[in-house]
Protein backbone atom coordinates (compact mmCIF):
# COMPACT_ATOMS: atom_id res chain seq x y z
CA UNK A 1 0.00 0.00 0.00
CA UNK A 2 1.11 3.44 -0.67
CA UNK A 3 2.47 5.38 2.09
CA UNK A 4 -0.13 8.11 3.38
CA UNK A 5 1.25 11.41 3.65
CA UNK A 6 -1.65 13.45 4.58
CA UNK A 7 -3.91 13.78 8.51
CA UNK A 8 -6.48 10.74 8.66
CA UNK A 9 -8.78 9.72 11.85
CA UNK A 10 -8.31 5.87 11.47
CA UNK A 11 -10.03 3.46 14.36
CA UNK A 12 -8.51 -0.06 14.36
CA UNK A 13 -9.89 -3.17 16.73
CA UNK A 14 -7.01 -5.33 18.11
CA UNK A 15 -9.98 -6.86 20.43
CA UNK A 16 -13.62 -7.32 20.83
CA UNK A 17 -14.80 -7.29 17.42
CA UNK A 18 -16.34 -10.27 16.48
CA UNK A 19 -16.11 -11.90 19.70
CA UNK A 20 -18.15 -10.35 23.63
CA UNK A 21 -14.92 -10.12 25.55
CA UNK A 22 -11.28 -9.32 24.71
CA UNK A 23 -11.49 -5.26 24.24
CA UNK A 24 -8.72 -3.45 22.79
CA UNK A 25 -9.40 0.05 20.36
CA UNK A 26 -7.21 1.89 18.90
CA UNK A 27 -7.79 5.70 17.62
CA UNK A 28 -5.04 7.19 15.39
CA UNK A 29 -4.63 10.30 14.20
CA UNK A 30 -1.93 12.00 11.53
CA UNK A 31 -0.33 10.47 8.37
CA UNK A 32 0.71 7.40 8.40
CA UNK A 33 4.58 7.94 8.92
CA UNK A 34 3.76 9.83 12.33
CA UNK A 35 0.83 8.60 13.28
CA UNK A 36 -0.12 8.84 17.13
CA UNK A 37 -2.45 6.86 19.25
CA UNK A 38 -4.58 6.51 22.09
CA UNK A 39 -5.83 2.94 23.04
CA UNK A 40 -9.82 2.40 24.76
CA UNK A 41 -9.62 -0.28 27.22
CA UNK A 42 -6.97 -3.53 27.53
CA UNK A 43 -9.48 -6.17 28.45
CA UNK A 44 -9.16 -10.42 28.80
CA UNK A 45 -11.72 -12.98 27.72
CA UNK A 46 -11.83 -16.34 29.10
CA UNK A 47 -10.87 -20.00 28.28
CA UNK A 48 -13.12 -22.82 27.55
CA UNK A 49 -12.77 -26.38 26.82
CA UNK A 50 -10.92 -25.69 23.65
CA UNK A 51 -8.18 -24.06 25.36
CA UNK A 52 -7.22 -26.66 28.15
CA UNK A 53 -4.79 -25.24 30.96
CA UNK A 54 -5.20 -21.77 29.83
CA UNK A 55 -8.03 -19.89 32.20
CA UNK A 56 -6.90 -15.89 30.78
CA UNK A 57 -6.77 -14.70 26.96
CA UNK A 58 -5.67 -11.35 26.22
CA UNK A 59 -4.98 -9.70 22.80
CA UNK A 60 -2.00 -9.53 20.79
CA UNK A 61 -0.20 -5.64 20.83
CA UNK A 62 2.49 -6.33 18.84
CA UNK A 63 1.11 -4.02 16.06
CA UNK A 64 1.36 -1.07 18.85
CA UNK A 65 5.46 -1.99 19.52
CA UNK A 66 7.04 1.18 18.13
CA UNK A 67 3.96 3.40 17.84
CA UNK A 68 3.28 6.99 19.33
CA UNK A 69 0.80 6.33 22.39
CA UNK A 70 -0.24 8.97 23.97
CA UNK A 71 -2.60 6.83 26.78
CA UNK A 72 -4.64 4.71 27.27
CA UNK A 73 -8.25 5.23 28.48
CA UNK A 74 -10.36 2.99 30.69
CA UNK A 75 -14.17 3.18 29.83
CA UNK A 76 -14.93 1.26 33.27
CA UNK A 77 -13.65 -1.73 35.24
CA UNK A 78 -14.93 -4.95 34.17
CA UNK A 79 -12.55 -7.64 33.27
CA UNK A 80 -12.80 -7.40 29.65
CA UNK A 81 -12.13 -3.91 29.58
CA UNK A 82 -9.15 -3.21 32.32
CA UNK A 83 -8.01 -7.29 33.21
CA UNK A 84 -5.58 -7.03 30.73
CA UNK A 85 -3.63 -4.66 31.92
CA UNK A 86 -1.30 -6.78 33.94
CA UNK A 87 0.07 -8.51 31.09
CA UNK A 88 0.45 -6.15 28.51
CA UNK A 89 1.14 -2.56 30.01
CA UNK A 90 4.86 -3.34 29.26
CA UNK A 91 4.34 -3.76 25.77
CA UNK A 92 2.39 -0.59 25.76
CA UNK A 93 4.10 1.79 28.22
CA UNK A 94 1.82 4.55 28.29
CA UNK A 95 0.20 6.72 31.14
CA UNK A 96 -3.28 5.35 32.14
CA UNK A 97 -6.66 7.37 32.17
CA UNK A 98 -9.31 6.49 34.40
CA UNK A 99 -12.11 7.64 37.01
CA UNK A 100 -11.85 7.39 40.39
CA UNK A 101 -13.79 3.71 40.82
CA UNK A 102 -11.95 2.22 38.30
CA UNK A 103 -8.62 3.65 39.47
CA UNK A 104 -8.71 2.03 42.13
CA UNK A 105 -9.01 -1.66 40.76
CA UNK A 106 -6.42 -0.62 38.42
CA UNK A 107 -4.19 -0.19 41.22
CA UNK A 108 -4.58 -3.68 42.59
CA UNK A 109 -4.21 -5.36 39.75
CA UNK A 110 -1.20 -3.73 38.59
CA UNK A 111 -0.14 -4.33 41.98
CA UNK A 112 -0.54 -8.00 41.84
CA UNK A 113 1.59 -8.37 38.64
CA UNK A 114 4.57 -6.03 40.13
CA UNK A 115 4.59 -3.00 38.13
CA UNK A 116 2.77 -0.83 39.96
CA UNK A 117 5.31 1.80 40.65
CA UNK A 118 6.26 1.73 36.85
CA UNK A 119 2.85 2.70 35.49
CA UNK A 120 1.65 6.50 35.36
CA UNK A 121 -2.30 6.66 36.64
CA UNK A 122 -4.09 9.61 36.29
CA UNK A 123 -7.69 9.55 37.92
CA UNK A 124 -9.91 11.87 35.88
CA UNK A 125 -13.30 13.27 37.78
CA UNK A 126 -16.75 12.11 36.58
CA UNK A 127 -17.66 13.97 33.36
CA UNK A 128 -13.63 15.30 32.85
CA UNK A 129 -11.53 15.97 29.95
CA UNK A 130 -7.90 14.95 29.32
CA UNK A 131 -5.86 16.26 26.20
CA UNK A 132 -3.82 13.77 24.52
CA UNK A 133 -1.70 15.22 21.72
CA UNK A 134 -3.85 15.74 19.18
CA UNK A 135 -7.12 13.58 20.87
CA UNK A 136 -9.07 15.51 23.28
CA UNK A 137 -11.14 13.02 24.90
CA UNK A 138 -14.46 13.70 27.65
CA UNK A 139 -15.69 11.31 29.93
CA UNK A 140 -19.61 10.91 29.75
CA UNK A 141 -21.34 9.26 32.45
CA UNK A 142 -23.26 6.24 30.93
CA UNK A 143 -25.06 2.99 33.34
CA UNK A 144 -23.84 -0.30 33.48
CA UNK A 145 -23.72 -3.28 35.15
CA UNK A 146 -21.12 -1.32 37.27
CA UNK A 147 -20.07 1.44 38.84
CA UNK A 148 -18.85 4.64 36.82
CA UNK A 149 -18.99 3.41 33.70
CA UNK A 150 -18.55 5.98 30.76
CA UNK A 151 -18.81 6.89 26.91
CA UNK A 152 -16.10 9.06 25.74
CA UNK A 153 -16.55 11.89 23.20
CA UNK A 154 -13.20 11.54 21.42
CA UNK A 155 -12.41 15.11 19.31
CA UNK A 156 -10.03 15.09 16.81
CA UNK A 157 -9.55 17.83 13.86
CA UNK A 158 -11.28 15.58 11.31
CA UNK A 159 -14.39 15.19 13.63
CA UNK A 160 -15.54 13.65 16.97
CA UNK A 161 -15.89 9.88 17.57
CA UNK A 162 -18.39 8.63 20.18
CA UNK A 163 -17.05 5.23 21.86
CA UNK A 164 -19.82 4.38 24.22
CA UNK A 165 -18.16 1.78 25.92
CA UNK A 166 -20.78 -0.69 27.83
CA UNK A 167 -23.70 1.25 28.77
CA UNK A 168 -27.89 1.06 28.86
CA UNK A 169 -30.77 3.44 29.33
CA UNK A 170 -31.49 3.13 33.44
CA UNK A 171 -33.28 6.00 34.70
CA UNK A 172 -32.72 4.58 38.56
CA UNK A 173 -29.35 2.87 38.28
CA UNK A 174 -29.28 2.75 42.16
CA UNK A 175 -25.89 3.62 42.15
CA UNK A 176 -24.27 6.74 40.23
CA UNK A 177 -26.09 8.77 37.92
CA UNK A 178 -27.88 8.05 34.67
CA UNK A 179 -26.88 8.39 31.03
CA UNK A 180 -26.50 11.92 30.50
CA UNK A 181 -28.19 12.25 27.62
CA UNK A 182 -28.12 15.81 27.18
CA UNK A 183 -24.19 15.57 26.50
CA UNK A 184 -24.79 12.73 23.95
CA UNK A 185 -27.51 15.09 22.46
CA UNK A 186 -25.01 18.19 22.31
CA UNK A 187 -22.64 16.12 20.64
CA UNK A 188 -25.13 15.35 17.83
CA UNK A 189 -25.68 19.13 17.64
CA UNK A 190 -21.92 19.67 17.30
CA UNK A 191 -21.49 16.56 14.96
CA UNK A 192 -20.90 13.58 15.38
CA UNK A 193 -18.49 11.82 13.04
CA UNK A 194 -18.95 8.40 13.95
CA UNK A 195 -20.04 6.12 17.43
CA UNK A 196 -18.26 3.14 17.79
CA UNK A 197 -21.06 1.20 20.02
CA UNK A 198 -22.14 -1.74 22.07
CA UNK A 199 -23.74 -4.55 19.99
CA UNK A 200 -24.44 -7.12 22.87
CA UNK A 201 -28.41 -7.08 23.52
CA UNK A 202 -29.47 -5.70 19.40
CA UNK A 203 -31.41 -8.87 19.17
CA UNK A 204 -33.21 -8.15 22.18
CA UNK A 205 -36.27 -5.99 21.61
CA UNK A 206 -37.43 -3.22 24.19
CA UNK A 207 -35.21 -2.07 27.10
CA UNK A 208 -32.97 -4.02 29.46
CA UNK A 209 -34.78 -3.30 32.91
CA UNK A 210 -33.88 -1.19 35.42
CA UNK A 211 -31.97 -1.83 38.86
CA UNK A 212 -34.46 -0.35 40.71
CA UNK A 213 -36.62 -2.89 39.77
CA UNK A 214 -34.27 -5.61 40.61
CA UNK A 215 -34.04 -3.81 44.38
CA UNK A 216 -37.96 -4.50 44.73
CA UNK A 217 -38.06 -7.55 43.34
CA UNK A 218 -35.14 -8.85 45.43
CA UNK A 219 -36.41 -6.94 48.76
CA UNK A 220 -39.84 -9.39 48.35
CA UNK A 221 -37.89 -12.48 47.79
CA UNK A 222 -35.37 -12.54 50.53
CA UNK A 223 -38.55 -11.03 53.20
CA UNK A 224 -40.55 -14.02 52.09
CA UNK A 225 -37.60 -16.76 53.12
CA UNK A 226 -36.98 -18.53 55.75
CA UNK A 227 -33.42 -20.24 56.40
CA UNK A 228 -29.97 -19.47 55.03
CA UNK A 229 -29.59 -17.60 52.09
CA UNK A 230 -27.01 -17.26 49.51
CA UNK A 231 -26.93 -15.11 46.54
CA UNK A 232 -24.74 -15.27 43.56
CA UNK A 233 -24.01 -11.86 41.83
CA UNK A 234 -21.29 -10.12 39.66
CA UNK A 235 -19.18 -8.90 42.24
CA UNK A 236 -17.99 -5.86 40.10
CA UNK A 237 -21.99 -4.93 40.45
CA UNK A 238 -22.14 -2.38 42.99
CA UNK A 239 -25.71 -1.72 42.32
CA UNK A 240 -26.92 -5.27 42.41
CA UNK A 241 -25.04 -5.64 46.10
CA UNK A 242 -26.07 -2.77 47.45
CA UNK A 243 -29.89 -4.25 46.66
CA UNK A 244 -29.01 -7.15 47.87
CA UNK A 245 -27.62 -6.02 51.46
CA UNK A 246 -30.31 -3.36 51.79
CA UNK A 247 -33.01 -6.11 50.97
CA UNK A 248 -31.11 -8.54 53.30
CA UNK A 249 -31.23 -5.78 56.25
CA UNK A 250 -35.22 -4.78 55.71
CA UNK A 251 -35.75 -8.78 56.07
CA UNK A 252 -33.67 -8.68 59.63
CA UNK A 253 -30.38 -10.13 58.17
CA UNK A 254 -26.90 -9.33 58.48
CA UNK A 255 -24.44 -9.64 55.29
CA UNK A 256 -21.46 -11.82 55.18
CA UNK A 257 -19.04 -11.84 51.80
CA UNK A 258 -17.75 -14.97 50.47
CA UNK A 259 -15.27 -14.59 47.80
CA UNK A 260 -12.14 -12.09 47.33
CA UNK A 261 -13.75 -10.66 44.48
CA UNK A 262 -16.55 -9.59 46.77
CA UNK A 263 -14.27 -7.99 49.31
CA UNK A 264 -12.06 -6.22 46.24
CA UNK A 265 -14.99 -4.69 45.19
CA UNK A 266 -16.49 -3.47 48.22
CA UNK A 267 -12.95 -1.99 49.40
CA UNK A 268 -13.67 0.06 45.77
CA UNK A 269 -17.12 0.83 46.38
CA UNK A 270 -16.37 2.26 49.80
CA UNK A 271 -13.57 3.87 48.87
CA UNK A 272 -15.32 6.21 46.47
CA UNK A 273 -17.85 6.89 48.47
CA UNK A 274 -20.56 4.16 47.96
CA UNK A 275 -22.18 1.39 50.27
CA UNK A 276 -22.82 3.76 52.96
CA UNK A 277 -25.37 3.33 55.38
CA UNK A 278 -25.46 -0.26 55.59
CA UNK A 279 -24.20 -2.46 58.57
CA UNK A 280 -20.62 -4.02 58.80
CA UNK A 281 -19.91 -7.37 57.00
CA UNK A 282 -19.99 -10.07 59.66
CA UNK A 283 -16.75 -12.11 59.81
CA UNK A 284 -16.70 -15.37 58.55
CA UNK A 285 -16.46 -16.65 62.35
CA UNK A 286 -19.35 -14.41 63.50
CA UNK A 287 -21.50 -16.02 59.89
CA UNK A 288 -20.45 -19.61 60.50
CA UNK A 289 -22.31 -19.54 64.36
CA UNK A 290 -25.25 -16.74 63.20
CA UNK A 291 -28.59 -17.86 63.40
CA UNK A 292 -29.74 -19.17 59.91
CA UNK A 293 -33.26 -17.10 59.89
CA UNK A 294 -30.82 -13.95 60.63
CA UNK A 295 -27.78 -14.33 57.83
CA UNK A 296 -27.78 -13.56 54.24
CA UNK A 297 -24.32 -14.75 52.29
CA UNK A 298 -23.08 -12.32 49.31
CA UNK A 299 -21.44 -15.16 47.03
CA UNK A 300 -18.70 -15.50 43.74
CA UNK A 301 -19.41 -17.92 41.29
CA UNK A 302 -23.09 -17.33 39.74
CA UNK A 303 -20.90 -18.84 36.79
CA UNK A 304 -20.22 -22.30 38.54
CA UNK A 305 -16.48 -21.36 38.76
CA UNK A 306 -14.91 -24.06 40.07
CA UNK A 307 -12.62 -22.33 43.00
CA UNK A 308 -15.49 -19.84 43.80
CA UNK A 309 -17.36 -19.45 46.71
CA UNK A 310 -20.98 -20.83 45.21
CA UNK A 311 -19.09 -24.37 44.37
CA UNK A 312 -17.08 -24.63 47.36
CA UNK A 313 -20.64 -24.35 49.30
CA UNK A 314 -22.33 -26.70 46.82
CA UNK A 315 -19.32 -29.46 46.81
CA UNK A 316 -19.04 -28.92 50.95
CA UNK A 317 -15.69 -27.22 51.29
CA UNK A 318 -16.08 -24.61 52.00
CA UNK A 319 -14.49 -23.58 55.20
CA UNK A 320 -17.45 -21.73 56.96
CA UNK A 321 -20.91 -21.83 54.73
CA UNK A 322 -22.86 -24.90 54.97
CA UNK A 323 -26.01 -25.32 53.17
CA UNK A 324 -29.17 -27.71 53.25
CA UNK A 325 -32.52 -28.80 53.17
CA UNK A 326 -34.72 -25.55 54.17
CA UNK A 327 -32.09 -23.09 53.11
CA UNK A 328 -31.93 -20.51 49.59
CA UNK A 329 -29.96 -19.96 46.95
CA UNK A 330 -30.26 -16.68 44.46
CA UNK A 331 -28.65 -16.51 41.23
CA UNK A 332 -29.04 -12.88 40.60
CA UNK A 333 -27.20 -12.88 37.54
CA UNK A 334 -27.55 -14.34 33.68
CA UNK A 335 -25.85 -16.87 32.08
CA UNK A 336 -22.80 -15.91 30.39
CA UNK A 337 -22.66 -17.87 26.81
CA UNK A 338 -20.71 -20.73 26.97
CA UNK A 339 -21.44 -21.41 31.24
CA UNK A 340 -24.35 -23.43 30.66
CA UNK A 341 -23.11 -26.89 31.77
CA UNK A 342 -20.66 -25.27 34.45
CA UNK A 343 -23.91 -23.22 35.87
CA UNK A 344 -25.97 -25.96 35.50
CA UNK A 345 -23.89 -28.82 37.56
CA UNK A 346 -23.49 -26.32 40.26
CA UNK A 347 -26.81 -25.84 40.38
CA UNK A 348 -27.78 -29.78 40.53
CA UNK A 349 -25.34 -30.50 43.29
CA UNK A 350 -26.83 -27.64 45.64
CA UNK A 351 -30.30 -29.39 44.45
CA UNK A 352 -28.98 -32.16 46.01
CA UNK A 353 -27.85 -31.03 49.15
CA UNK A 354 -31.71 -29.92 49.35
CA UNK A 355 -31.60 -26.21 48.48
CA UNK A 356 -34.18 -24.24 46.57
CA UNK A 357 -32.68 -22.71 43.89
CA UNK A 358 -34.24 -18.92 42.67
CA UNK A 359 -33.08 -18.12 38.93
CA UNK A 360 -34.45 -15.01 36.79
CA UNK A 361 -36.28 -18.03 34.56
CA UNK A 362 -38.43 -18.56 37.54
CA UNK A 363 -38.16 -14.90 39.07
CA UNK A 364 -37.81 -12.82 36.24
CA UNK A 365 -37.56 -9.46 38.34
CA UNK A 366 -34.01 -10.50 39.90
CA UNK A 367 -31.93 -9.88 37.30
CA UNK A 368 -31.62 -7.39 34.58
CA UNK A 369 -28.96 -7.03 31.81
CA UNK A 370 -25.84 -4.11 32.18
CA UNK A 371 -26.18 -3.75 27.99
CA UNK A 372 -28.82 -2.05 26.04
CA UNK A 373 -31.46 -3.64 24.12
CA UNK A 374 -32.88 -2.56 20.73
CA UNK A 375 -35.14 0.35 21.70
CA UNK A 376 -32.04 1.61 23.95
CA UNK A 377 -29.83 1.84 20.82
CA UNK A 378 -32.66 3.77 18.94
CA UNK A 379 -33.02 6.30 21.39
CA UNK A 380 -28.73 6.31 21.36
CA UNK A 381 -28.44 7.24 17.99
CA UNK A 382 -31.63 9.68 18.05
CA UNK A 383 -29.53 11.74 20.53
CA UNK A 384 -25.91 10.88 19.07
CA UNK A 385 -26.87 11.10 14.90
CA UNK A 386 -23.75 10.03 13.73
CA UNK A 387 -22.62 10.11 10.35
CA UNK A 388 -20.78 6.67 10.87
CA UNK A 389 -21.86 3.52 12.65
CA UNK A 390 -19.32 1.25 13.61
CA UNK A 391 -20.89 -1.38 16.04
CA UNK A 392 -18.38 -3.77 18.50
CA UNK A 393 -18.44 -5.73 21.53
CA UNK A 394 -20.36 -8.29 20.29
CA UNK A 395 -19.98 -11.95 17.97
CA UNK A 396 -20.15 -11.16 14.00
CA UNK A 397 -23.74 -11.78 14.03
CA UNK A 398 -24.51 -9.16 16.13
CA UNK A 399 -22.19 -6.73 14.58
CA UNK A 400 -24.03 -7.68 10.96
CA UNK A 401 -27.68 -7.14 13.20
CA UNK A 402 -26.51 -3.71 14.41
CA UNK A 403 -25.04 -2.36 11.10
CA UNK A 404 -28.63 -3.48 9.79
CA UNK A 405 -30.53 -1.66 12.56
CA UNK A 406 -28.23 1.54 11.98
CA UNK A 407 -29.21 1.63 7.87
CA UNK A 408 -33.10 1.52 9.25
CA UNK A 409 -32.47 3.98 11.37
CA UNK A 410 -31.46 5.94 8.58
CA UNK A 411 -27.50 6.20 9.73
CA UNK A 412 -25.65 7.05 6.19
CA UNK A 413 -22.56 4.83 6.78
CA UNK A 414 -21.73 1.59 8.33
CA UNK A 415 -19.09 -0.49 8.65
CA UNK A 416 -18.19 -3.94 11.07
CA UNK A 417 -14.61 -4.49 11.03
CA UNK A 418 -12.80 -7.32 12.35
CA UNK A 419 -10.33 -7.36 15.10
CA UNK A 420 -7.03 -6.24 12.79
CA UNK A 421 -9.16 -4.18 10.33
CA UNK A 422 -7.73 -0.69 10.07
CA UNK A 423 -11.10 1.95 9.19
CA UNK A 424 -10.12 4.75 8.48
CA UNK A 425 -13.20 7.20 9.13
CA UNK A 426 -11.80 10.88 8.02
CA UNK A 427 -11.09 12.54 5.37
CA UNK A 428 -13.80 10.63 2.76
CA UNK A 429 -16.24 7.54 3.03
CA UNK A 430 -15.68 5.20 5.85
CA UNK A 431 -13.21 1.99 4.67
CA UNK A 432 -11.34 -0.56 5.95
CA UNK A 433 -7.88 0.61 4.42
CA UNK A 434 -5.29 -1.61 5.76
CA UNK A 435 -4.89 -5.03 8.05
CA UNK A 436 -2.34 -5.22 10.95
CA UNK A 437 -1.29 -8.07 12.69
CA UNK A 438 -4.09 -8.50 15.46
CA UNK A 439 -4.78 -12.44 17.22
CA UNK A 440 -4.63 -13.73 20.71
CA UNK A 441 -2.04 -14.50 23.77
CA UNK A 442 -2.76 -17.10 26.02
CA UNK A 443 -2.01 -16.96 29.97
CA UNK A 444 -0.12 -20.38 30.26
CA UNK A 445 1.56 -21.17 33.31
CA UNK A 446 2.04 -18.15 34.54
CA UNK A 447 4.14 -16.45 31.06
CA UNK A 448 2.13 -15.40 27.85
CA UNK A 449 2.14 -17.90 24.67
CA UNK A 450 1.25 -17.47 21.28
CA UNK A 451 -2.44 -18.96 20.22
CA UNK A 452 -0.05 -21.22 18.33
CA UNK A 453 2.05 -22.72 21.01
CA UNK A 454 3.19 -26.15 20.97
CA UNK A 455 2.23 -26.92 24.31
CA UNK A 456 -1.30 -26.26 23.94
CA UNK A 457 -1.64 -27.83 20.74
CA UNK A 458 -0.14 -30.78 22.39
CA UNK A 459 -2.45 -30.74 24.98
CA UNK A 460 -5.42 -30.08 22.95
CA UNK A 461 -4.35 -33.23 20.48
CA UNK A 462 -3.77 -35.10 24.09
CA UNK A 463 -7.03 -34.43 25.19
CA UNK A 464 -9.09 -35.88 22.26
CA UNK A 465 -6.65 -38.52 21.44
CA UNK A 466 -4.71 -39.76 24.79
CA UNK A 467 -0.89 -40.77 25.57
CA UNK A 468 0.82 -43.24 24.70
CA UNK A 469 4.13 -43.83 26.64
CA UNK A 470 6.55 -46.32 25.32
CA UNK A 471 10.18 -48.03 26.59
CA UNK A 472 12.64 -49.99 26.32
CA UNK A 473 16.48 -50.82 26.63
CA UNK A 474 19.01 -51.02 24.04
CA UNK A 475 22.24 -52.40 23.52
CA UNK A 476 25.07 -50.48 21.33
CA UNK A 477 24.55 -52.96 18.63
CA UNK A 478 20.80 -51.31 17.96
CA UNK A 479 19.47 -55.04 19.55
CA UNK A 480 16.03 -54.74 22.38
CA UNK A 481 18.02 -56.22 24.94
CA UNK A 482 14.65 -55.39 27.09
CA UNK A 483 10.86 -55.76 27.46
CA UNK A 484 8.54 -53.02 25.91
CA UNK A 485 6.89 -51.35 28.15
CA UNK A 486 3.96 -49.25 27.04
CA UNK A 487 1.46 -47.00 29.10
CA UNK A 488 -1.55 -45.37 28.13
CA UNK A 489 -3.49 -42.19 29.08
CA UNK A 490 -6.78 -41.67 28.35
CA UNK A 491 -7.16 -44.44 26.23
CA UNK A 492 -10.38 -47.01 26.75
CA UNK A 493 -10.62 -50.62 27.66
CA UNK A 494 -13.36 -52.99 28.61
CA UNK A 495 -14.01 -56.69 29.40
CA UNK A 496 -14.69 -57.50 25.90
CA UNK A 497 -11.48 -55.42 24.86
CA UNK A 498 -9.12 -54.97 28.14
CA UNK A 499 -6.37 -52.21 27.69
CA UNK A 500 -3.55 -54.64 28.57
CA UNK A 501 -4.22 -56.55 25.20
CA UNK A 502 -4.00 -53.77 23.19
CA UNK A 503 -0.68 -52.47 24.75
CA UNK A 504 0.71 -56.08 24.71
CA UNK A 505 -0.09 -55.78 20.74
CA UNK A 506 0.91 -52.14 20.78
CA UNK A 507 4.39 -53.18 22.17
CA UNK A 508 4.94 -56.05 19.32
CA UNK A 509 4.24 -53.24 16.90
CA UNK A 510 6.48 -51.10 18.48
CA UNK A 511 9.43 -54.20 18.27
CA UNK A 512 8.46 -54.82 14.86
CA UNK A 513 9.02 -51.17 13.82
CA UNK A 514 12.50 -51.44 15.77
CA UNK A 515 13.67 -54.82 13.35
CA UNK A 516 12.71 -53.15 10.30
CA UNK A 517 15.21 -50.56 10.85
CA UNK A 518 19.03 -51.27 9.57
CA UNK A 519 22.72 -49.55 10.04
CA UNK A 520 23.32 -46.29 11.26
CA UNK A 521 19.44 -45.66 11.70
CA UNK A 522 19.67 -48.16 14.97
CA UNK A 523 22.23 -45.71 16.21
CA UNK A 524 19.89 -42.47 15.68
CA UNK A 525 17.41 -42.64 18.29
CA UNK A 526 15.23 -39.77 16.74
CA UNK A 527 14.91 -42.41 13.53
CA UNK A 528 13.97 -44.51 16.53
CA UNK A 529 11.43 -42.63 17.83
CA UNK A 530 9.68 -41.64 14.97
CA UNK A 531 9.44 -45.13 13.32
CA UNK A 532 7.62 -46.47 16.64
CA UNK A 533 5.42 -43.77 16.86
CA UNK A 534 4.34 -44.07 12.85
CA UNK A 535 3.60 -47.89 14.41
CA UNK A 536 1.67 -46.74 17.09
CA UNK A 537 -0.56 -44.26 15.72
CA UNK A 538 -1.15 -46.39 12.96
CA UNK A 539 -2.30 -49.07 14.86
CA UNK A 540 -4.19 -47.03 16.71
CA UNK A 541 -6.03 -46.13 14.88
CA UNK A 542 -7.30 -49.40 13.97
CA UNK A 543 -7.64 -50.21 17.62
CA UNK A 544 -9.32 -47.06 19.03
CA UNK A 545 -9.70 -44.71 15.87
CA UNK A 546 -7.26 -42.42 17.45
CA UNK A 547 -4.18 -40.96 16.83
CA UNK A 548 -2.38 -40.41 20.24
CA UNK A 549 0.84 -38.32 21.12
CA UNK A 550 3.49 -41.22 20.98
CA UNK A 551 6.55 -40.73 23.62
CA UNK A 552 9.19 -42.76 23.08
CA UNK A 553 11.77 -43.53 25.55
CA UNK A 554 14.95 -45.19 24.53
CA UNK A 555 17.59 -46.34 27.42
CA UNK A 556 21.19 -46.98 25.90
CA UNK A 557 23.15 -49.95 27.74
Amino acid sequence: MKKQTSDELVFLPLGGSGEIGMNLNLYGYGPESDRQWIVVDVGVTFGDLSTPGVDVIVPDPAFLEGETIRGIVLTHAHEDHIGALGWLWTRMKAPLYATPFTAFLIREKLREAGILDQVEIHEIPLGGTVDLGPFTVDFITMTHSIAEPNGLAIRTPLGTVLHTGDWKIDDDPIVGGVTDSGAIARLGDEGVLAMVCDSTNVFVEGVAGSEGEVRDALTSLIGGLKGKIAVGCFASNVARMDSIIRAAEAAGRRVSLAGRSMHRITAAAKHVGMLQGIQPFLSEQEARVWPADEILFLCTGSQGEPRAALSRVAEGTHPYISLSRGDHCIFSSRVIPGNELSVGRLQDKLSDRGVRIYTERDHPGIHVSGHPCREELRQMYAWARPRIAVPTHGMRRHLAEHANLAKDIGVPETVTPRNGDMVRLAPGPAAIIDEVPSGRLYVDGGRLVTEQGEALHERRHASTNGVLIVSFAMDRRGKIVSDIDVRAIGLPGDAEAPLGDALDDLAERAEAAVMKLKGEALEDELVIEQAVSRALKKASQQIWDRRPIVETIVLRL
